[in-house]
């Protein structure tokens, strides 16, 4: 665990410099790499998916989805969560809702995404990995050192999970966001963007564009009931942003109360497969920390 109030250490534990895999938590970086790409010209977040991917010009469904809807896990495509295929691979997943209706968390879009990112730089003549465009625009000017991102099974690399850092390193990231998007007080990313990615939709108001919110919501699906800020929405600061990954990592950024706070854990894949329900508390756990920063 790592708090940082006002960008400097109020409690941590022994341990901070282990990178370990965020799991979901890479998510969120995908909608930081998109609002990068909007700064630099390569996509608005309201074009259609189908302008880059020929694949989708013809199919009536697919050819309505909207980069937002991707990011925002509305494109309707169903995936399974925790497996992810490669990026071309994802672009045949069927849909299950119309784009745009119903908000269904798996990887098939973040590697749609990563699919679209790659061709985008190919046609600008740059090296067509997001991985190594994330790490450039943004994990790179900030100081992020990366303990390891893991490839999928086109040896692509991932874009739903994967990524692995110290909980030193995940706090950069937080602190970025909790400063608006800047560094050195000069934005990285497109700041229209940057402010979208922390609004939600109407099909589930928890959720932005690849990062959670403390929201009441009418989503029931088991990955958005895996967490109790939504239930506590009242209680929390409006303005708190959540990256959150299995096995309970977590990054939260609340600028209001200027705090940073990561929480990381070992993930126990074989309870997870089994369905044992997770007893971690996000409420309970952040109400400990408010309270202590308050003091």
């Amino acid at each position: 665990m790592l708090v940082l109030e006002d960008g400097k250490v109020h409690c941590r534990s022994a341990d901070i410099t282990m990178p370990r895999e965020l799991w979901s938590g890479t998510k969120s970086l995908v909608g930081l790499m998109a609002a990068a790409a909007v700064q630099d010209g390569l996509l608005t977040l309201d074009e259609r998916a189908s302008d880059t991917l020929s694949e989708w010009k013809n199919d009536p469904e697919k050819s309505r989805i909207t980069l937002r809807q991707l990011l925002s896990m509305t494109g309707g495509q169903a995936s399974t969560v925790g497996r992810p295929q490669g990026y071309l691979d994802s672009l045949k997943a069927p849909l299950s809702a119309l784009p745009g209706s119903k908000f269904q968390y798996g990887p098939a879009p973040m590697q749609i995404f990563g699919e679209i990112m790659r061709r985008k730089l190919v046609a600008e003549g740059k090296d067509d990995n997001p991985r190594l465009y994330i790490e450039r625009r943004i994990l790179g000017p900030i100081g992020v050192k990366v303990g390891g991102w893991r490839s999928g099974p086109d040896g692509e690399a991932l874009m739903p999970q994967g990524l692995l850092l110290a909980a030193e390193e995940w706090a950069k990231i937080g602190e970025f966001v909790r400063l608006g998007g800047k560094q050195d007080g000069k934005p990285l990313v497109d700041a229209a963007a940057f402010a979208e990615l922390f609004q939600g939709h109407e099909a589930n108001p928890a959720y932005g564009l690849t990062w959670w919110l403390p929201r009441a919501t009418p989503a029931v699906d088991p990955v958005t009931r895996s967490t109790d800020i939504t239930e506590h929405a009242s209680d929390l600061p409006v303005d708190m942003v959540v990256a959150a990954g299995a096995g309970n990592q977590r990054l939260y950024v609340i600028p209001s109360r200027r705090l940073t706070i990561v929480r990381q854990a070992s993930l126990d894949v074989a309870a997870l497969a089994a369905g044992k329900k997770s007893r971690w508390s996000d409420w309970q756990f952040l109400s400990l920390l408010l309270n202590s920063t308050n003091d």
